[in-house]
This record gives structure tokens, C-alpha cells and sequence, in this order.
């Protein structure tokens, strides 16, 4: 498990620690005694909490790349159809896009990388 998503775990995990050393610990020592199954259910409701949100911060939430429009296809490659010299055409999944090519030109065929969307261009660079 990679430090960062280890991390979040533990921040995602830190409400329940945090209501059980209230519950189990601080309460009873002002003299409030809190019933077992109250603690639990607390606990379960926070845990279930965290597991309807885990996959959404795990896998990036907000900062996670987009799935539509054309920022979706930054870092993917392209095929070079019409020579990008330097502006010229390519095909991703199947459809055609405007591309200029940032890095010099780039041959029909060329396999392509997309680095930017500028309107309805791509900005791409020859692979080295």
C-alpha cells in the first residue's frame, strides 16, 4: 500500500478512534455511563460511513483524472494521421481531433502523446 493512500486510511479511520476514546473513556470518567450498545452502534454507523466514502478518496476523489470531455485524454497517445508539422490530424479511439504537435513535427503513423486541450485542439508531443 503506497504511503499516501496509507494515510488517508488512517485520517478516514481517526472519527472512530477518536468517538470510542470519548465513549469508552472520557465519558465514564465525568461519571456518564454510556451502554455498550450505544457505543457500537455509534462505531458501526461511523464504519459504514467509511466505507460508502472510502472508494471516492482512495481513488483520488476530487483530484482523480476525468472520465469525459477532452481533459480525459491527457497523458493518453494518439496515432498520427495526417502529418503534424506542426499542426495536422490524429485519431484517438477512433475519432479524429485537430492536433499541433509542441515538440516539432511528427509523420503520418507516428504514435503520439497528449500533453494539453486548447478549445477543441490537442496539444501533443512526438515520443522519444
Amino acid at each position: 500500500m503506497r504511503p499516501s493512500r496509507f494515510l488517508k486510511l488512517l485520517v478516514l479511520a481517526a472519527d472512530e478512534v477518536i468517538a470510542g476514546f470519548f465513549l469508552l473513556l472520557v465519558l465514564p470518567g465525568f461519571g456518564v455511563k454510556v451502554p455498550l450498545p450505544i457505543v457500537a452502534v455509534v462505531i458501526g454507523f461511523l464504519v459504514l460511513k467509511d466505507f460508502i466514502i472510502a472508494p471516492f478518496i482512495l481513488k483520488g476523489g476530487l483530484e482523480g483524472r476525468p472520465h469525459t470531455g477532452p481533459e480525459s485524454l491527457l497523458g493518453r497517445e494518439a496515432l498520427v494521421v495526417e502529418d503534424l508539422s506542426p499542426e495536422g490530424l490524429v485519431k484517438v479511439d477512433g475519432e479524429l481531433w485537430s492536433a499541433e504537435c509542441i515538440n516539432g513535427t511528427a509523420k503520418r503513423n507516428d504514435v503520439v502523446r497528449i500533453k494539453g486541450v486548447e478549445g477543441t485542439k490537442l496539444l501533443v508531443e512526438r515520443r522519444e
